[in-house]
């Protein structure tokens, strides 16, 4: 088949490591033979300037006759306050095409800075439910103050929405050499909510008897986490866990520069680092393309297994191996991690390898 996969560049850096992240895509894809259609999509601030919305008319409409997209960093806090033509769209295109599970690894790599070695880990978090008022409620927002001197916000858990997440994990895991999940919550304290996040993934458990369960309190996990990373594999959680944690070993391991994302749905998915836009560093060239180029590895790898295209699984153990020897050689790299590259010459080299 032809995967049909769109660009959308986002604000300050994205537009320098997108770039980078398709030219390695397209590298892989020519290596083996994989056929790829791109289509640029607008959105962000440059929309914003060109078209005048963050998230255009059509953007979306465009979106629903691709496989699957690259989205750069969305740097949403620059946007003009109050319009709503300078909406942050991320959350619209998660919520959008229900992209429930953010998928979140952490690897370290022999040469590289970091706290810790033979880490390879993946964190599932759910994305669509939890604490973030944009995504617990259908109408307006999931926080109030109903007192000058008080605030209330809402978490939402749905049996749906953990089963959804759970079924995602253990099938990441049961791809995996060890084969085994665990599931973080607060079921101690959070009876209720916690508590059905557990009852779920329990459930589930049962259907994957391949795969090795363990259940861990988010609070031990916490300190299990920064004490030994290398005992987790596929670690599933709630939103506002995941989302800490995931932050969380992402500094065992070098840094948010190191820190891949993909947003999973039924039907499409989104490859998007879970670092910011750095507006701080952007036009200087210097921004580590790492984590974005394999979120573009992780969509493939997706793509494939999704459309039982194995040319696209090879295009991302290609990619994979490619950004491996990089690292390996340790002659072009940015300088957060020890280097002395530009975000083009580190992506040149990457691509290089797959020439």
């Amino acid at each position: 088949m032809t995967l049909q996969i769109g660009i959308l560049e986002g604000d300050d850096i994205g537009l320098e490591v997108v770039p980078e992240t398709i030219k390695v895509m397209k590298a892989a894809a020519q290596k083996c033979g994989l056929s790829v259609n791109w289509h640029p999509v607008p959105i962000g601030m440059k929309a914003y300037k060109e078209l005048g919305h963050t998230l255009p008319p059509g953007t979306l409409e465009k979106l629903d006759t691709l496989d699957g997209w690259v989205l750069g960093p969305i740097g949403h806090q620059a946007y003009p306050k109050g319009l709503p033509n300078a909406i942050n769209p991320h959350p619209i295109l998660r919520k959008h095409y229900d992209l429930f599970a953010n998928i979140r690894p952490a690897k370290s790599y022999a040469g590289l800075p970091s706290i810790y070695n033979d880490v390879d880990l993946i964190i599932v978090r759910e994305n669509n439910e939890g604490f973030p008022p944009d995504r617990n409620v259908f109408m307006g927002n999931g926080e109030f103050r109903p007192t000058p001197d008080m605030t209330i916000g809402i978490r939402v858990i749905t049996r749906q929405g953990s089963r959804k997440v759970a079924r995602a994990a253990f099938e990441l895991a049961r791809t995996r050499p060890r084969k085994t999940m665990t599931a973080v919550h607060k079921d101690t304290v959070f009876k209720l909510a916690c508590g059905m996040f557990a009852e779920e993934c329990r459930l589930m458990s049962k259907e994957y008897p391949d795969v090795t369960y363990n259940e861990v309190l988010v609070d031990t996990m916490a300190m299990k986490l920064v004490m030994k990373p290398q005992q987790f594999d596929v670690i599933v959680t709630t939103n506002t866990f995941g989302d800490i944690l995931s932050d969380a070993a992402a500094g065992l391991v070098g840094g948010l520069g190191l820190a891949p994302g993909l947003s999973a749905g039924p039907d499409r998915a989104m490859a998007q680092a879970t670092h910011g836009s750095a507006p701080d560093i952007a036009g200087k060239g210097i921004a580590n393309p790492y984590a974005m180029i394999m979120s573009g590895q992780m969509l493939y790898a997706w793509l494939g297994h999704k459309h039982n295209e194995p040319k696209a699984v090879e295009a991302a153990d290609l990619m994979e191996q490619a950004v491996e020897a990089v690292i390996r050689e340790g002659k072009v790299l940015t300088g957060d991690l020890g280097g002395k590259a530009s975000t083009r010459e580190m992506g040149d080299a990457i691509a290089a390898k797959l020439a």
